[in-house]
């Protein structure tokens, strides 16, 4: 089940974090507890016999929407969990005026870069050693969001 999150969900989301980024990566609670609270911020969440096995999350700025996280526990990943909530997030952001997405991923990232360009995403620039020495971020967008043809030739 995709639902939004709460910030009752904050827990539940950091352990989701280091079980699929690990302590070095995971978002840290105080970051957690700002992206459930901000303004413009949209997050949702996937449950599974009643846990928490994934969220997603963007910043929705005008007819932009900036995804800046889909994790998922190890356990329940290739099962269609993150396409759902890459799914829900679209909507959700649409609703909110977003007219396309944008995301970074590290270039070293094939699965994610996978992922995206089979949900529709298409490189749009890279930034060089975004993520260290070495490791470029490659920037995708997927315009317009699907079902929500609001951008204007």
């Amino acid at each position: 089940m995709i639902r939004p999150a709460t910030p009752d969900d904050a827990a539940a989301i950091v352990a989701v974090e280091r079980a699929a980024f690990g302590p070095d990566v995971a978002w840290s609670a105080g970051l957690v507890d700002l992206e459930l609270i901000a303004p413009g911020r949209v997050v949702v969440a996937a449950e599974q016999d009643d846990a928490m096995v994934g969220f997603a999350s963007a910043a929705v700025i005008a007819d932009v929407a900036d995804l800046t996280r889909i994790a998922v526990r190890p356990h329940a990943r290739r099962t269609g969990v993150a396409r759902a909530l890459l799914n829900a997030l679209l909507e959700q952001a649409a609703e909110r005026g977003a007219e396309r997405m944008m995301l970074e991923v590290a270039d070293t990232n094939e699965p994610a870069l996978g992922f995206y360009a089979a949900s529709g995403f298409s490189e749009v620039a890279r930034r060089h050693d975004y993520y260290g020495r070495g490791v470029d971020a490659v920037v995708m967008e997927l315009a317009p969001i699907p079902g929500h043809d609001t951008l204007v030739s």
